[in-house]
């Protein structure tokens, strides 16, 4: 495990530096599998579009170096701590959507989003007895959708 991440780390900073970009990758283990911190004045571009470039580099990283690591293990690359900071906010939309579907007893639906993202609101809501969520949707168009569970009529 540690030699991939090092491995990735390696590749990454490769990458980036023949793109001559200021950017540094910095691995490290955690209980996920590998972290990689991405520093330098340039790492800023990676958090443009919502983060779609450093959605773009974690999955070529995963593509390259994810075989190598146990299943339930996984890349992750996080830039300024975007990816902590992201994880909050969905924590809370995934309470706020629980909230609305219990008010209101009509499912919600998140806009698309990536499966990380939808993972996050998955095992954020995983605990509530009341509650069911399902990704819906194809490709990029994927969202999760929260409802009600049925109760069984007495």
């Amino acid at each position: 495990m540690a030699d991939t991440c090092q491995q990735a780390e390696s590749f990454l900073n490769d990458v980036f530096a023949g793109a001559q970009l200021d950017i540094q990758a910095t691995a490290a283990q955690d209980e996920n599998g590998c972290s990689l911190d991405l520093d330098g004045s340039d790492a800023s571009l990676l958090r443009n579009e919502g983060g779609e470039m450093l959605d773009a580099v974690e999955h070529l990283v995963n593509q390259i170096y994810g075989r190598k690591l146990a299943h339930n293990e996984r890349i992750v690359c996080d830039v300024h701590s975007f990816r902590a900071t992201r994880v909050a906010e969905l924590r809370v939309m995934a309470q706020h959507a629980a909230e609305r579907v219990r008010t209101t007893r009509v499912p919600f639906s998140f806009g698309p989003m990536s499966a990380s993202e939808r993972r996050v609101i998955h095992l954020t809501l995983a605990e509530e007895q009341d509650l069911y969520t399902e990704s819906i949707g194809e490709g990029n168009a994927r969202r999760l959708k929260v409802s009600l569970k049925a109760t069984p009529q007495s």
